[in-house]
């Protein structure tokens, strides 16, 4: 009996890489003092673990394609997250710009609620009210009202839709994009982005056109070669992913003219840069133009799914030109019309504009930082790479969540309700570990 047992436990043990040894000498002893009803017990209990084990090494797991810090977020109000051990952060990352009036804002899970509990979702084969409320109150806002709204799910969706309306609109197929741009991963979004790593051979296309970013020469003559083959111009106001650099007033200015001159499109991607956070709700506003598209999505949910193109008079939609299924859901619009709404009551632009101008005043005053770029609460911290530990700092021994544009660029992208006390935290912090 006991050699049949050992095989057998054997045979499972290379199979589950245990050692068994510690548990055939229990089984020894017990023999040797007669305990076979013991015996019997450490047999069965063994064998359910074995089984356990087996289960477990052969349930799903995730795709690991994110770096992760070890936290758990399990509650959050405001600028401020709680982990499993109730340690406070204050956040002034956002989810990558995602929180626009901070967590759980009430307006917003009460608008939520109220939605859910009539009805969560149905498609857009049926009338959705609620979709024009949306349309009408971010035409009021964005100061955009005769443009129109085609409602999605995501950034790199409200791009992908956006360079395809322009191909319809002038039936070409070239796109001009920039260096270090992002504009999503799916195919043709990830096609526009300047990082082939993330971009498959199967997204690979000779239609999209890579330029230096805020080089007007090399755009001129980009225009000047293949100007009646361009179909759309896509540029992000203030780059994200690419370290927080700012479109010049006259880049973007020549733009619009080179657009116009050669019947192109001018796609304004807003989807990090835009809704309220650079002080003004586009952040190609600034240069005192329009763009024929604008992209958003991040904060326009505050958490929730949902991203948008705002599409300029001259185009004529047809059925079946641009589709979803889940794009402007009786849910979605309820939390993005809660977003604005809190937006608009609490004057939030004005606020991202006045706290971040003096995050941006009081961060130029630190000699040992390279360059602070960014506009309103869309601020990029460039560090020398022997200060590359201070966000790992901040996060660690102060409790701060900040983001990064790689190599050694902090990038603060806070709720725009942030104040200026939790900007002085940061501030504090940032003295600290900069001083230590």
């Amino acid at each position: 009996m006991l050699l049949r047992l050992q095989k057998k436990k054997t045979k499972t043990s290379s199979l589950t890489f245990l050692d068994i040894k510690p548990i055939m000498k229990m089984m020894g002893f017990f023999i040797f003092n007669g305990f076979l009803g013991r015996l019997s017990y450490i047999c069965n209990a063994y064998r359910t673990y074995v089984s356990h084990l087996i289960i477990y090494s052969l349930s799903m797991d995730l795709f690991n394609v994110y770096p992760i810090n070890p936290i758990n977020i399990v509650r959050a109000q405001g600028s401020t997250v709680w982990d499993a051990e109730e340690i406070p952060y204050l956040d002034l990352y956002g989810g990558h710009a995602v929180i626009s009036i901070g967590h759980t804002h009430p307006h917003y899970v009460q608008r939520i609620t109220e939605q859910l509990n009539q009805i969560g979702f149905y498609s857009n084969s049926v009338e959705i009210p609620i979709q024009r409320e949306l349309a009408r109150l971010l035409g009021e806002v964005s100061g955009k009202e005769d443009y129109h709204l085609f409602l999605c799910n995501s950034g790199a969706e409200a791009n992908e839709n956006a360079l395809k309306l322009a191909s319809f609109y002038n039936s070409r197929k070239k796109v001009i994009a920039f260096s270090k741009a992002f504009h999503g991963r799916t195919s043709l979004a990830v096609a526009c982005t300047d990082n082939p790593s993330i971009i498959a051979p199967v997204n690979e296309t000779d239609n999209v056109i890579f330029l230096p970013f805020n080089d007007e020469e090399a755009l001129s003559t980009a225009f000047k070669n293949y100007g009646e083959e361009i179909s759309s111009v896509i540029i992000e106001g203030i780059q994200g992913v690419g370290g927080i650099r700012e479109a010049s007033v006259s880049f973007l200015r020549l733009i619009r003219t080179l657009c116009d001159q050669y019947a192109s499109v001018f796609i304004a991607d807003s989807v990090q840069c835009g809704y309220g956070r650079s002080g003004l709700f586009y952040s190609h506003d600034y240069a005192g133009i329009e763009a024929d598209i604008y992209t958003m999505a991040k904060g326009m949910g505050n958490g929730f799914p949902i991203g948008a193109i705002s599409i300029a008079p001259k185009f004529v939609a047809t059925y079946g030109m641009l589709g979803t299924t889940f794009g402007g859901n009786h849910l979605a619009c309820a939390a993005a019309v809660a977003v604005l709404e809190v937006i608009k009551q609490d004057s939030l632009i004005q606020n991202a504009a006045t706290v971040g101008s003096y995050l941006i005043e009081e961060l130029r005053k630190f000699d040992q930082i390279s360059e602070v770029r960014g506009r309103g609460l869309m601020i990029g911290i460039d560090l020398p790479s022997e200060l590359a530990h201070v966000r790992k700092d901040l996060l660690e021994k102060h409790r701060i969540f900040t983001g990064e544009a790689r190599p050694t660029v902090i990038r603060l992208l806070p709720a725009l309700n942030t104040t200026k006390e939790m900007a002085d935290q940061f501030l504090t912090a940032f003295t600290e570990i900069l001083e230590g």
